[in-house]
């Protein structure tokens, strides 16, 4: 049953882990340990750890290009020239948020803006991470300005409580299949996962 294959994960951060989760269950596959690496270098140290376990069992990995590499395809060169057979390495371009932002009627209105203010290529935003802040900061809600924007002075870039409502967002309120059709990244890393669940599954394409 498809419903039983179980896929492993290991991700940059907090965020990510929600995201892989979510991903994971819009394929119908069962979510895995998911390993949270604490950031891209401890991540990178750990890679070759991950790809020898997808030898025998499957594992998605997901990392931000951030500004790494001018390209993905560039960037899975550097970091993993050779994946396992049921690897699903997979980099979101430019930051997971971008995943996230893809879903312009789910975000709007858990953020409680105007759906009109999304960015409509979040894949072409230099700062992801940065427009996330800035939407919330246009927030008709006063508790969400609170969480996700940074305090005056704090000298940080994002809210206290930034990555727990990205989480509550990515378990709850994101749209995989919508968000997909203008993210290039993510509707590759949903496909990837749909290929490894059947090639491990035994299923029929």
């Amino acid at each position: 049953m498809s419903s039983e294959v179980v896929i492993s994960a290991a991700v940059e951060g907090d965020v990510d882990e929600a995201v892989v989760r979510r991903l994971v269950q819009h394929v119908n596959a069962r979510p895995g340990a998911v390993h949270v690496k604490k950031g891209k270098t401890n991540l990178r140290q750990r890679i070759h750890g991950y790809n020898n376990a997808a030898q025998h069992g499957p594992w998605i990995v997901v990392v931000d290009l951030d500004h790494s590499a001018d390209c993905a395809p560039l960037f899975r060169a550097k970091w993993l020239p050779d994946p396992a057979p049921f690897m699903c390495f997979r980099i979101a371009v430019r930051e997971i948020e971008a995943w996230l932002l893809a879903d312009p009627q789910g975000i709007a209105s858990f953020l409680r803006v105007a759906q009109a203010r999304v960015p409509t290529e979040p894949e072409s935003l230099n700062d992801p991470k940065q427009a996330m802040v800035d939407l919330a900061r246009q927030s008709r809600s006063r508790e969400i300005q609170k969480d996700m924007v940074p305090r005056p002075g704090s000298g940080r870039s994002i809210g206290p409580a930034y990555p727990s409502r990205l989480i509550e967002f990515a378990s709850s309120g994101w749209d995989p299949e919508v968000a997909a059709r203008c993210c290039d990244s993510l509707r590759r890393a949903i496909e990837c996962l749909e290929r490894l669940k059947r090639s491990y599954g035994g299923e029929d394409d």
